[in-house]
Order: structure tokens, then C-alpha cells, then sequence
């Protein structure tokens, strides 16, 4: 075992501090990794505040690392000490059921173990997540940084992006399509590079003005603000897909009357309830569908890393001084990030003891 340096958050409603914790030995498929960089994401503040009521403390928040290894398990074979690495939101599941072997490890039926706040399936001990200076991860769950990929801007695709290419990928969008991305956040502005990699005709749906040029300049072909009925009223019945990126309630009603019939509406950034009520007629009148979809699987993900290598499609990152954690959190929650932060780990230094 290890001691590693972190910050952690202790309860629900107080800022995250430095804390000090034990990691362990590798097992026989093990990777150990010095951690370089850890994007912030904004499901780390709702865990953090336990605002899914799954929360245990302390927990050490982040799943977008990448970083270099430093041993490696006997049975490891893909990995040797020196290889940058990257791991994302999962760090176990089964293995063994339908969605495993089919290389959706995100929909294991037993349930995956998350980066951090999960019980490990061999020892229970509690997962802790990516704000630390290291982390041990079964080698199944360790991803391959391609030759020449940006790490740091690199890290937020570990999350952010598999969100957005898994469904893009999944659903078939290409060539030929026209597909809306709602919102311009950081799942939105890697869903506007990915989709327009694939081939797609792009449009961004805003509520803000503020963010027209920002969409064009991310490679949008248009933009249309949602909360002009006109703009929505012109584009009724264009799109084969929506990508919804928005984590918060809104009303999914306009962007369905946006789809052409066949048309699917895909959500990766809600996990509350739908309000208002979806109105069953734009759907049963045009044979829409209401799609989900949840980051993607070690394999697809490692497909991903390799695209954005070769295209050189990067995450917009800010990057944040770890200490600076608590500020970065309330600058993510205004939205005041463009569009990811990530934090140098190498900043774990100079933490107060």
C-alpha cells in the first residue's frame, strides 16, 4: 500500500481539503499510475454535494485522469512502467454478463464500479477518484494514450467526449445527417467536433446570443437560439438527430417538433425527471424516438482517443491549480468555464500539509 495525497470532499455542504489516504498494492492485473492531469467534472460537484443521494465520505472526487505508469501488476500485459495511460468514469464492472462481453462494460447488469464512490468488488473498500497524485486501476480498465494526443486537453475526452461520440456512434450518425446539439457546454462543444468528424451537418441550440460566434468557431454550420420562436418555428421538422446535452429540466417539446419523422432525440446530460411532460403526440405523429445513452466502453473509448489523435480534436480546457478546486467548483456551476477545467496535478505539491 501507498500513501497518496488528494483532495476529498467530507460532507455534503462543506468545500473539499486536502486529504491523505491509502492506496493499494497492485494486484496480479493491476496498473499503478502517477497522476499528470484530471479534468472536473460537473458530476463531481453533485457528488461531492450528494445531490444523488448516493454519496459516502470522505470521497475523492474526479474520473477524466490521465497520467504515466509506475508498476504493473505480474499479470499485466498490455502496459509496461512509462506508458501514459488514461482512465475514465468506470474501473471495474462483472466482466462476465451480456453488456461485458459485448464491450459495454457502462451497462453491466451487476452495475460497473465507478472511479470513485464505489465499493471495489474484491476488497469493498471505497473507491477514490482522480484529484490524488496516484491511483491503481485493474489493467482491463486502463486505456491507451495514442501517440501525440494533447494529455492535458486529452483528459476531459475520458468523460465529456465518450458521452457524446458513444451515442453518435451508436445511433449511426454520419454522412448525410443533419443533427442539433443542445446546449454549447462541455459535453455540447465536444458533441458539435465529434458530430462534424463523423460527417454530420451540425446546428447548436442556445438559449444565449452570447454564444452564436462561440458555436461557429467550435465548427457549428449553424446556430439556432431556442428561445426565439421564429428561429425554432423555421427549422420544424429538420433534423435526424438531437444530441441533448443540458443537465437540468427543460422542456424537450420544441426539440422534438425540430425532428423529422424517424427522427431520435438523444439524452446525455439528464438524470432527473422530464418537465414538462413530453406531449405523446410528437412522438406517436412522426415516429420519433426518446433515446438515452451513458459515456461508452473501454474499447469504444480507446476508438475515440485514437480519432481525436489523428484529427487532432481537442477539449477547450482551462487549466485549474488544485487548490483552487473549491473556486473552480462555483466558477463550473455558473458556467463560467469554457469548457473544461483540468487540473495540473503536479499543484498536489505545494498543498498545505
Amino acid at each position: 500500500m501507498s500513501q497518496a495525497k488528494s483532495y476529498a470532499a467530507f460532507s455534503a455542504d462543506k468545500p473539499l481539503a486536502p486529504f491523505t489516504f491509502e492506496r493499494r498494492a497492485p494486484r496480479a492485473d493491476d496498473v499503478a499510475i502517477e497522476i499528470l492531469y484530471c479534468g472536473v467534472c460537473h458530476s463531481d460537484l453533485h457528488f461531492a454535494r450528494n445531490d444523488w443521494g448516493m454519496s459516502q465520505y470522505p470521497v475523492v472526487p474526479g474520473h477524466e485522469i490521465v497520467g504515466r505508469v509506475t508498476a504493473v501488476g505480474s499479470d499485466v500485459s498490455r502496459f509496461q512502467v512509462g506508458d501514459l495511460v488514461g482512465v475514465g468514469c468506470m474501473v471495474d464492472s462483472c466482466r462476465t454478463c451480456s453488456a461485458c462481453q459485448e464491450g459495454v462494460e457502462q451497462y453491466c447488469l451487476e452495475g460497473f464500479t465507478m472511479t470513485y464512490g464505489s465499493p471495489d468488488r474484491q476488497d469493498g473498500t471505497l473507491t477514490q477518484g482522480g484529484y490524488s497524485d496516484a491511483i491503481v486501476v485493474s489493467e482491463h480498465f486502463v486505456l491507451k494514450m495514442p501517440d501525440g494526443i494533447d494529455l492535458a486537453s486529452a483528459a476531459p475526452i475520458l468523460c465529456a467526449g465518450i458521452t457524446t461520440y458513444s451515442p453518435l456512434k451508436h445511433f449511426g450518425v454520419g454522412k448525410g445527417h443533419k443533427i442539433g446539439v443542445i446546449g454549447m457546454g462541455g459535453l455540447g462543444h465536444m458533441g458539435v467536433k465529434l458530430a462534424k468528424a463523423l460527417g454530420a451537418e451540425v446546428t447548436v441550440f442556445t438559449r444565449s446570443d452570447a454564444k452564436v460566434e462561440e458555436a461557429k468557431r467550435n465548427g457549428a454550420d449553424h446556430v439556432v437560439v431556442s428561445s426565439d420562436p421564429a428561429q425554432m418555428e423555421a427549422v420544424a421538422e429538420t433534423y435526424d438527430f438531437m444530441l441533448d446535452t443540458v443537465p437540468v429540466q427543460h422542456d424537450l417539446n420544441p426539440y422534438l417538433a425540430a425532428l423529422k419523422y424517424n427522427g431520435t432525440h438523444i439524452i446525455v446530460g439528464l438524470l432527473e425527471p422530464i418537465e414538462p411532460t413530453i406531449e405523446a403526440f410528437n412522438l406517436v405523429f412522426k415516429r420519433r424516438v426518446v433515446a438515452g445513452s451513458l459515456i461508452g466502453g473501454i474499447a469504444e473509448t480507446e476508438e475515440l482517443l485514437k480519432l481525436c489523435a489523428e484529427q487532432n480534436i481537442t477539449c477547450d480546457i482551462e487549466m485549474l491549480d488544485i487548490n483552487d478546486i473549491n473556486e473552480g467548483f462555483e466558477r463550473m456551476e455558473k458556467g463560467d468555464v469554457r469548457y473544461r477545467f483540468v487540473i495540473d496535478m503536479a499543484t498536489l505539491k505545494n498543498t498545505p500539509a
